[in-house]
């Protein structure tokens, strides 16, 4: 089987428009939560989200296309872009030969929304024409591939707030088994709309914490009340070991394990005790074959139950919480990014890694006697790290899991 090494990163998030500036501040322990912009949200139980201010797409997009994507595919454009220069790659390196896995939980739901006004206020034959393709979840791949000319694998995850983590894992299959010899990862959300924040509300999942955004999303915290949403895209290169070691690249890692599961269990709730989580973490140890990880980015979602099963899981797969190492969260910080999150924390991770700081979760004020890990509470630690966790699990009991190792 090949081995897979990442080669490239770039994300763009509530904290910044591109990683450096991003993990800063991440590590530095700031939020990107506030009041809500992009919409009026007055009449919204649930007023704040972790929004990307400040970006403008024609500074991606020529402004006549602007109308023909959704903004999550804007900032996966834009965390795609990063990532390539980062890998020093053009697209035109054996283009046959280099695919793209893409992911979001949504898609262009603001466009959904909007089409849908229009179409029940002024007719159907006012609905816009680029509608459809600009709502289509892995039109996120199609517009990356065609800016960079990737005519390999062209791959689509829709697994909800695991899409980005099943992305990696189908890139690097696809590396594996010889079917490209690189791939952009990219995963992308932006369904901070009224339809959006208004739907999960009426879930109660969200955080209703409006008169104080900045510590609303507490993974952990026993005061905790619901996620905040978030928005943004990260993206990886993903190359074969030789390919990238031929051409002199920077290696930040090699993904040595990824594991998948499903609850079989709830449409909403994950399974007792992290049943299905415990099985995809159990999995991409088994692949990795380590018998040691030095940190886990956990989802961390700041739920009842998502908090509390995933501490549950991580102990019993490392027979109890002397032995679990450090974990933290960096929801707090740019909140829950749904479809994105997978992709967007695995850059977060590799980075971890690389500068040996793992970042801190954040309001974590009040501990929960349920929930008594080591969650490197509100300020970064500096660790040597060797192999690094991040997990990511979504709605439909769709769980997945990567492990990275330093080259």
């Amino acid at each position: 089987m090949r081995r897979v090494v990442v080669t490239g990163l770039g994300m763009i998030n509530s904290l910044g428009h591109e990683r450096e500036s991003s993990f800063e501040r991440i590590v530095a322990g700031e939020t990107g939560v506030d009041r809500i912009t992009l919409f009026d949200p007055s009449n919204q139980a649930v007023q704040i989200a972790a929004e990307v201010k400040g970006f403008d797409p024609k500074s991606v997009m020529d402004p006549r296309e602007v109308k023909k994507a959704d903004r999550f595919i804007q900032l996966g454009i834009k965390a795609a872009r990063e990532a390539m220069e980062d890998a020093g790659l053009s697209g035109a390196e054996d283009p046959e030969r280099f695919g793209i896995s893409c992911a979001s939980g949504i898609g262009g739901l603001p466009t959904i929304e909007r089409n849908a006004v229009v179409c029940h206020t002024r007719g159907p034959r006012r609905i816009s024409p680029f509608f459809i393709p600009s709502a289509l979840a892995n039109m996120l791949g199609g517009f990356i591939s065609i800016e960079h000319g990737l005519k390999g694998p062209n791959l689509a995850s829709v697994t909800a707030c695991a899409a980005g983590t099943h992305a990696i894992s189908e890139a690097a299959k696809t590396i594996m088994l010889g079917g490209a010899d690189r791939m952009v990862v990219v995963g992308a959300e932006a369904a901070i709309c009224p339809i959006g924040i208004g739907g999960f509300a009426a879930m109660k999942a969200l955080s209703t914490r409006n008169d104080d955004p900045k510590r609303a999303s507490r993974p952990f915290d026993a005061k905790r009340d619901g996620f905040v949403m978030g928005e943004g895209a990260g993206a990886l290169i993903l190359e074969e070991y030789e390919s990238a070691k031929a051409r002199g690249a920077k290696i930040y890692g090699e993904l040595i394990g990824f594991g998948e599961s499903g609850d079989a269990n709830h449409i909403t709730t994950p399974a007792p005790e992290g049943e299905g989580a415990y099985r995809a973490m159990r999995a991409a140890l088994q692949m990795a074959g380590v018998d040691r990880v030095d940190y886990i980015n956990a989802h961390g979602t700041s739920t009842r139950y998502n908090d509390l099963y995933e501490t549950m899981a991580i102990k019993r797969l490392f027979g109890g919480r002397q032995q679990c190492p450090p974990v933290s969260s960096t929801k707090g910080q740019i909140a829950h990014c749904l479809g994105a999150a997978g992709a967007l924390e695995a850059v977060i991770t590799l980075m971890a890694m690389e500068r040996g700081v793992i970042p801190p979760t954040i309001n974590y004020e009040e501990p929960d006697p349920e929930c008594d890990l080591d969650y490197v509470p509100n300020e970064a630690r500096e660790a040597k790290i060797e192999v690094a966790m991040s997990n990511s699990f979504g709605f439909g009991g769709t769980n997945g899991v990567v492990v990275f190792k330093k080259v």
